[in-house]
């Protein structure tokens, strides 16, 4: 029997994706038409012995996210749940603090995932991997390969070339290490909590040593419990035999920054042709002109000239008037594009009306397409005092009058503009 944890964080995090992570918790942002979670569901449905999965994270329950789990679970048929952490305990504290929970009905191994990751999930793959390789005790790390300037900004993996066994785990490290980055998808056995626990322990006794009387115990305690997968368990089990690198030349990326979505959507939207060829949208007499991969929810009302794609994404309940242009965008649910507006690598927000004529257009950050290595990089939001330029995203309920140009901007939620803006922030 297998199970498998989502890791969706909670609302400090997702920072990078503000605006759009102020309506709707990142994890449930919609990716190629569905929301990001709903692709790691699907993947781990897809196996055949998996009997649980459990999203853990510091969110509120809310409406959404209990909306969303209800469907997954009708649509999957599988047992979908989510736990609350009390607070935010780390990549590796949240597994161990309900390992109760993972550890019933006594699974063979888990996965643990983390949801701001878009993938193929070779799942299957990793689980041969595992047989083959090491006793039942190993532990899967899925691996790929970055350019050496970019693997800084990953955890790096150091393997023995004919073993595929982890020598040397660095997070983050601040030269060179190595090319083969963590990709933020595990396989563990119920024998990581041993090691989690050596962890939980030694971090209890530092506490005990370095206890302050002025403190409250139930910080302390919270303090113990935060234990980091990759910097606390990696680090310690590389070069022991336990730890292994599955690595995969198959698509991978992160979604950081809102600019990262677009960039997930068009690689899940091109998986689309062999995983789900009915999302995605085919020229047909009265309808509207796609080119390339162009998901559109079938309540949108487009008009039959307006031309989409390619990599676009439509919502539920939009409208798209006559002659309007769309590509590199996602277009969330409610949003009204009028007559002959002008949408480029953009994502404009729920409710959200565009004028007629009007051009709303962001800097593209893909990865360079030249190296086959490369990945996005996570740009900061400004750079030499400048806002860096890249996509344009409209918050929810914003009004863009006619014949204006946003270029390279950020609207907040509920503003109604009056002018043309380029590279800044709208709050």
């Amino acid at each position: 029997m297998l199970k498998a944890v989502i890791l969706i964080g909670g609302p400090q995090k997702g920072t990078r994706f503000r605006p759009l992570s102020f309506e709707v918790p990142k994890p449930l942002f919609p990716v190629a038409g569905v929301p990001m979670l709903q692709h790691h569901i699907e993947a781990c449905s897809k196996l055949p012995n998996m009997k649980e999965i459990l999203l853990i994270g510091f969110y509120q329950p809310n409406e959404e996210l209990n909306r969303f789990l209800s469907c997954a679970q009708q649509d999957f048929k599988i047992s979908i749940r989510y736990l609350q952490e009390y607070a935010a305990l780390g990549t590796g504290g949240g597994i161990y603090h309900f390992r109760d929970q993972i550890l019933s009905g006594s699974p063979e191994a888990f996965f643990v995932m983390n949801a701001d990751v878009c993938s193929e999930f070779p799942l299957p793959e990793m689980l041969d991997f595992q047989k083959e390789h090491g006793d039942a005790y190993s532990f899967v790390i899925l691996g790929t390969t970055a350019n050496r300037k970019q693997s800084l900004n990953y955890g790096c993996i150091v393997e023995n070339e004919q073993t595929d066994e982890v020598l040397h785990y660095v997070e983050k490290p601040s030269t060179f290490v190595s090319d083969i980055i963590n990709c933020g998808i595990y396989l563990f056995t119920p024998e990581i909590f041993q090691h989690i626990g050596t962890v939980f322990q030694k971090n209890q006794q530092d506490m005990l040593l370095y206890y302050d009387e002025g403190e409250e115990q139930s910080n302390g305690w919270h303090r113990a419990e935060v234990i980091r997968l990759e910097q606390d368990i990696f680090t310690a089990l590389a070069g022991q035999g336990k730890l292994y690198v599955y690595k995969t030349d198959r698509f991978w990326s992160q979604i950081k920054s809102a600019g990262s979505a677009i960039y997930a959507s068009r690689l899940y939207l091109n998986q689309y042709h062999t995983t789900h060829p009915e999302r995605l949208a085919t020229n047909r007499e009265g309808g509207p002109k796609t080119r390339g991969n162009v998901y559109i929810h079938p309540t949108a009302n487009i008009d039959p000239t307006a031309v989409l794609g390619p990599n676009v994404s439509i919502g539920t309940g939009v409208t798209i008037g006559a002659g309007v242009r769309v590509r590199e965008s996602i277009i969330l649910h409610g949003a009204t594009l009028q007559d002959h507006s002008c949408v480029l690598n953009s994502i404009v927000g729920w409710g959200s009306t565009i004028g007629k004529w009007a051009r709303v257009e962001g800097t593209p950050s893909d990865p360079n397409p030249n190296d086959p290595y490369a990945k996005i990089d996570s740009e900061t939001l400004f750079r030499d005092g400048k806002l860096t330029p890249s996509i344009t995203i409209l918050g929810c309920n914003v009004n863009i009058p006619s014949e204006v140009i946003i270029l390279n901007s950020i609207v907040l939620p509920h503003k109604d503009l009056n002018r043309s803006f380029k590279n800044q922030i709208i709050l």
